[in-house]
């Protein structure tokens, strides 16, 4: 394989302590927890269904603990996508995630989502960027995703 973008070949290591803002608010809806219920195989009643999710204590239907992903990465793409990080993402693997609920997410919600770039470290070929997504409704804290992105180098192809 030859590398013929003509992005950057390695990631921009002076970005670590970056904030990138997202683009707009995201809003919960019934229909995309729904969706993405169904697309996890999350069962649980509460997800889908209203009574179920108030006779638990929700305002409405309970987004799956694994929903936040997708506005984490919806924000880290402002970052990933940008030339400046020098990230080429047909190289790009998903290395590690972890999140930390604050509150559950609920259909109604508006989120934002603000990404940070914790930390970049070269290893061999790899490159490792650690970003932490907060994610908020504006007032209070709703969840925090960490995630690492390994980054394979331009040096692999001529092997």
């Amino acid at each position: 394989m030859s590398q013929d973008s003509t992005r950057p070949t390695s990631v921009d290591q002076t970005l670590v302590g970056r904030t990138y803002l997202p683009t707009e608010t995201y809003e919960v809806t019934r229909e995309r927890i729904a969706e993405f219920a169904a697309a996890t195989a999350a069962t649980h009643p509460a997800h889908t269904d209203l009574a179920a999710a108030r006779a638990l204590g929700h305002t409405d239907v309970v987004a799956p603990p694994t929903f936040a992903v997708l506005l984490a990465q919806r924000a880290e793409q402002v970052y990933v996508a940008s030339p400046e990080s020098g990230i080429d993402f047909s190289r790009v693997v998903h290395a590690e995630e972890q999140f930390t609920h604050h509150r559950p997410i609920v259909a109604g919600d508006r989120l934002r989502t603000v990404v940070h770039v914790d930390k970049i470290l070269e290893r061999g070929p790899i490159t490792l960027v650690t970003t932490r997504a907060e994610i908020s409704d504006g007032a209070d804290p709703v969840a925090t995703v960490v995630s690492t992105l390994a980054v394979r180098g331009p040096e692999e192809d001529a092997a």
